[in-house]
This record gives C-alpha cells, sequence and structure tokens, in this order.
C-alpha cells in the first residue's frame, strides 16, 4: 500500500466532500431533498473531480473518469436497470403489478403486509444471493402495495431494500460472502455461523418493527377478482430467481412473457408492447447517469489516492484485538462509501484486513463477518449505491426519502458494532 501524505489525500477525497456539500447540505438548507436534482450534484462533483484533484494531463484525467464509468460490472449494472425498466413498464401496462397486489391483499391481512413483504425480501435475497434482483422483483409489488393500502410509499421500498441486504450478507452464493471468505481464508458455513449471530437479531428487530407499525395499515377499500394469469410474469421471475437463474435472464423472460400474455389477451398490441418497454427504459435514464457519474468519479478518488490514504491513516494506530476489528470495519465502510460498491470495498481493503487478523490473532471467520457485515450495512444506507438508486427508479422516489425508513440495516449495523465492543459471539471472539 502507498503512503499517501495528508495534503494528497484529502484532495483525492475532496469530489466526495463537494458531492455531499452540493446535495445533502444545500438539501438540508433548502428544507427539500428534491431541490438539487442527485444528477446535477454528481455533474458538478464529476466536473471539479477531472479539473482539480490531478496535475496530470485533462486527457488523462477524463480517460481515468470514463474508464471507472465504464467497467465490466458497470456495465452489467446498466443493462440490469435497462431490462428493469422494461419488464417493470410492460408488466405494470398489462396489469402484472395490480394483479399480484391484489393477490397479496387477498392472501394476507393488513397487519401482516407489512412484515409478509419484509419476510419476502429475505427469503428472495438468501435464496438468490443478491440485493438488486430482489429489489427488480418486489419494488413494483411493494409500490402497489403502498397504494392500495394508502401506506408510506418510501416505508414500503425501504422495507424491500432492508430485506434484500438479509440475503446478500448471509448467502452462499453472494458475492460479498464469497469475497469475504476467499480473503480471510475460511469457510462460507463458519462465516455463514458468525453472520447469522449478527443478521438474525437484527431481522427479528426489524420484523416486530414492522408488524408493530402493520396494525396502522389500512384495509383497502376493494380488492379486485385476481388474474392469475397476469401474476403469472411476476411468479416466474420470482421462482427462477430463487433457484439461481442470472437475473438479465430472468429479466428478459419476464419480458418475453409480458409480450405473450398481454398480446394474447388483448391489453396491448405488438406496438404497445414495444411502447411500454421504450418508456420504462427511458424512465431509467436519470438512474444510468448517475451511475455512470458515480463510478467516473469514484474511479477518479481511486487514482488520485483517496483510498490508500483511508487505509494507511486507519491501521497507522492499532492497538489489541478490538481495535483490530474497529479498524476493519471502519476500513471496510469508508472504502465502501467511495467506491459505492460493497464487494469490491471488501476487495479492497481485505488483504489488509488479513494481515490485521494474523497480527492480533483475530479469529478470521469473524474478520469475514466484518467485512461482509458492516460493507452491506453501508451499502444499504448509499443514496448514489445500486439498490438504493434501483429502488428509488421503480418506485419514482428521491433515494434520500429512503433513508429514514431502513431499520434492518440500520440494526445489523449497532448489532455488529456492538458485538465488536462486547466480543460477541464469544467463541469466535
Amino acid at each position: 500500500m502507498n503512503r499517501v501524505s495528508t495534503k494528497k489525500g484529502l484532495l483525492a477525497l475532496s469530489p466526495l466532500m463537494v458531492f455531499v456539500v452540493l446535495y445533502l447540505v444545500t438539501s438540508i438548507v433548502a428544507g427539500d431533498f428534491y431541490k438539487v436534482p442527485i444528477t446535477v450534484a454528481f455533474m458538478l462533483s464529476s466536473v471539479y473531480a477531472i479539473a482539480f484533484t490531478s496535475v496530470s494531463s485533462l486527457g488523462h484525467r477524463i480517460v481515468t473518469f470514463s474508464r471507472g464509468a465504464s467497467t465490466n460490472n458497470m456495465m452489467l449494472m446498466l443493462w440490469i436497470f435497462v431490462l428493469a425498466g422494461a419488464f417493470a413498464y410492460s408488466a405494470k401496462q398489462m396489469g402484472s403489478i395490480d394483479a399480484t397486489v391484489d393477490l397479496t391483499l387477498s392472501l394476507l391481512p393488513p397487519s401482516m403486509l407489512l412484515p409478509g413483504l419484509f419476510l419476502a425480501a429475505c427469503f428472495i435475497s438468501l435464496s438468490i444471493g443478491t440485493s438488486v434482483g430482489t429489489i427488480v422483483a418486489l419494488t413494483p409489488i411493494a409500490a402497489g402495495i403502498a397504494a392500495g393500502t394508502d401506506t408510506n410509499l418510501a416505508m414500503v421500498v425501504g422495507l424491500v431494500v432492508g430485506g434484500s441486504f438479509f440475503g446478500d450478507n448471509l448467502s452462499f452464493i453472494s458475492d460479498t460472502t464469497v469475497v469475504a471468505t476467499r480473503t480471510q481464508g475460511c469457510k462460507m458455513s463458519d462465516k455463514f455461523r458468525v453472520n447469522a449471530y449478527l443478521a438474525i437479531p437484527a431481522a427479528i428487530v426489524a420484523i416486530t418493527v414492522y408488524a408493530f407499525m402493520g396494525t396502522s395499515v389500512a384495509a383497502p377499500a376493494a380488492i379486485q377478482e385476481v388474474r392469475l394469469l397476469k401474476v403469472l410474469p411476476y411468479m416466474v421471475v420470482l421462482v427462477c430467481a430463487i433457484f439461481g437463474m442470472n437475473v438479465m435472464a430472468v429479466l428478459t423472460l419476464g419480458i418475453t412473457m409480458t409480450a405473450i400474455i398481454g398480446i394474447a389477451d388483448g391489453t396491448y398490441d405488438i406496438y404497445g408492447w414495444m411502447g411500454s418497454m421504450g418508456e420504462g427504459i427511458s424512465s431509467m435514464g436519470d438512474l444510468i447517469i448517475i451511475t455512470m457519474m458515480a463510478g467516473g468519479l469514484l474511479e477518479i478518488v481511486r487514482a488520485n489516492g483517496g483510498i490508500d490514504f483511508i487505509m494507511e491513516r486507519l491501521s497507522r494506530h492499532i492497538s489489541g484485538k478490538r481495535g483490530g476489528e474497529l479498524t476493519i470495519a471502519l476500513m471496510v465502510s469508508l472504502v465502501n462509501v467511495c467506491t459505492a460498491n460493497n464487494t469490491v470495498a471488501i476487495l479492497t481493503v481485505g488483504e489488509i484486513s488479513k494481515q490485521i487478523s494474523q497480527r492480533f490473532d483475530i479469529d478470521p471467520r469473524k474478520a469475514a463477518s466484518i467485512l461482509d457485515t458492516f460493507s452491506c450495512c453501508v451499502q444499504g444506507v448509499l443514496p448514489y449505491g445500486a439498490q438504493m438508486l434501483m429502488a428509488a427508479g421503480l418506485a419514482k422516489l428521491n433515494p434520500v426519502s429512503i433513508i429514514p425508513h431502513l431499520i434492518y440495516p440500520f440494526c445489523i449495523g449497532i448489532i455488529a458494532l456492538t458485538a465488536i465492543l462486547f466480543r460477541y459471539p464469544r467463541r469466535y471472539s
């Protein structure tokens, strides 16, 4: 790891500070998070990052920004956004969302809608190992339930986002689990056991809170007759996702089913189906722009030594096992803020985390759990993270409005921090 001077390190991190001031601070001062478009905040921060944070040529800075905006992971994410928009709108136009909501309302009493939806998000994310796939599948249904029961939309969407990180953190097929265990040299099953001590209590707290909040959910005025054929696209998407099919293949299959069913029952013709897909793809425009600009800005931060600066400063003054664990947690959290990708954050700090673990005799299973848990916690509340942007785009919300309702990510963050401070679980500490 290269040593970065304080002046250079702060300069490297300054684009993030500019973004915080432009977006969060000005929005708080204005008392309205819709006052400053997040696209504008990212554009101005990106211009600043390219113009002022490096002594290299302008052409080199632009290439660095463009490289970050077009990595393999970034392009895969953008393809998912495009397919998700096309599926969401073609399904909505065909009536799939309304039919799925009617089915849900007919099966669950109003008081159980919130905990039931959270449990569904937990189960699906645990099965497929990805928070993005869970959010794509459940957010339109959650938005429909919120409208049908006159419930706060941001709260219901936040419930889905929170539940999606339960499986992202625990699943054996999650990228974060694979990377955390491989970098720390432990078995997935062992890391799962440590994580379970943290994730299950956090989920229980969230379910309890949602059950209490669910008592105030109003029963819908009327439930339409359930049209099971129109529910089929969502059922197929959920089942295929649970069985581990690639999320892009799942969405493509869902889009195909909306065409077959929608055209067969006369909801729309081939041109209407294409029109609905086009509208859905267009609706993801802001989300795609934000994602690419965030990727470019964060690549400039990394290239200028911002992440090395954070890691070097945090690892300089470590004393004792508890200090080592806290340092690992803080490193992966800050790097996650700088990369907006929990898998990349774990990869970035994995080797130094292993060195800290060996130096202070930290159980590698506990170290892997700390990396995964804190990265998922931070990723779950980032307004510019892919998951929040996806949920906000599908529900037509400002991502910041979802943050106060993210009960599960905040719960698991508090429990994970408490576990470090009080040496829990004892057998792994």
